[in-house]
């Protein structure tokens, strides 16, 4: 370790002028800092409106709407069987509802929550920086790459649970926006207007209902996905490999894919206690029961098989069995 240099060493040229400009002056990787979170900032809302058409017809299937009819189609073995309509269907019929404009509604709250969540992960990472730990991959060091993976896992996730509290509240306005398509209601106008709706009717717990269901979903992804990549690389995969570097790289992303799918219902759950109850449509009886707790909710979906309900919006089977269908 270097030992650290004299006063007179560190200080500026130029006296009490040159300090004075030294302060004024911003710093070089500071400015680079603040340029790449703009970036992401401007990334992540990019993002967000692209996919947003997405967003908002799975959630109005995960709420049950279903506007129109199952058709009968063949699967792979030939049998007869009902689909509902898929992803392109069901936007081309708020297209004809709403007009283009319709397939973005709810996208305002969103961008917003976006941007609060990655500039407040941002802030997380500066305030709580992590120390650099040399890159492990050798099974002689396992412990060592294990407590390389547990630390980057435990500061990745402070950073998603605190970005998580501070961007729900606009992700909930952002829900109810959306899934006033099935009553047609016009409660949640705006964003300012629906925080004011939403602290004098249900308080401030009203900003952070399902915030539990999606912050378990979070931590659950990130901890399988990390030490199940973690494992992999270190066991499955062969140094000596020639393509060993390559396959590594891959299975951080395959394993996310992987455990998206498990960690499914909880986000199934945050989302349907956002809009649960709140005087909308889509959130009382015939949709939903008005849920006492997520747990709640949790049960009620098991029991009826709908735990990933709207996982898919391309290939989506109707509950109907093909049995119905008359022989050919």
């Amino acid at each position: 370790m270097a030992a650290p240099l004299p006063p007179a060493a560190r200080a500026p040229p130029g006296g009490a002028a040159g300090r004075e400009a030294a302060a004024a002056a911003p710093a070089p990787g500071g400015a680079r800092a603040e340029g790449a979170e703009g970036l992401f900032v401007v990334l992540g809302a990019g993002l967000a409106a692209a996919s947003h058409p997405l967003l908002y017809v799975k959630l109005l299937v995960q709420v049950g709407h279903e506007p129109l009819p199952p058709t009968v189609g063949r699967n792979v073995l030939g049998r007869k069987v009902l689909y509902l309509p898929g992803f392109f269907t069901y936007a081309r019929h708020i297209v004809e509802v709403d007009g283009k404009r319709g397939l973005f509604r709810g996208l305002t709250p969103r961008l917003i929550s976006s941007t609060l969540s990655t500039i407040t992960r941002g802030s997380v990472k500066k305030a709580f920086p992590l120390e650099d730990m040399e890159h492990v991959s050798n099974k002689d060091d396992v412990k060592t790459s294990l407590r390389k993976v547990v630390k980057e896992t435990s500061h990745e996730m402070m950073m998603q649970c605190v970005s998580r509290v501070v961007s729900h509240p606009l992700h909930v306005i952002s829900m109810r926006c959306m899934v006033q398509f099935v009553g047609r209601e016009v409660k949640y106008s705006g964003v300012f207007s629906a925080i004011g709706r939403i602290f004098k009717e249900e308080g401030i717990l009203g900003f952070f209902v399902g915030l539990v269901p999606h912050i378990l979903g979070d931590v659950i992804f990130l901890w399988c996905c990390n030490l199940l990549a973690h494992f992999i690389n270190t066991y499955a995969v062969d140094d000596n490999f020639s393509q060993a570097s390559v396959i590594r790289s891959y299975t951080k992303f395959v394993m996310g894919i992987a455990v998206s799918m498990l960690t499914y219902p909880f986000l199934l759950v945050g989302d349907l206690m956002a809009v649960n109850n709140c005087g909308l449509r889509a959130g009382l009886p015939p949709y939903a029961p008005a849920f006492t707790s997520w747990i709640h909710c949790w049960r009620y979906l098991s029991a009826q098989g709908q735990l990933f309900r709207g996982s898919s919006l391309l290939f989506r089977r109707a509950p109907m069995p093909a049995a119905c269908f008359p022989s050919d």
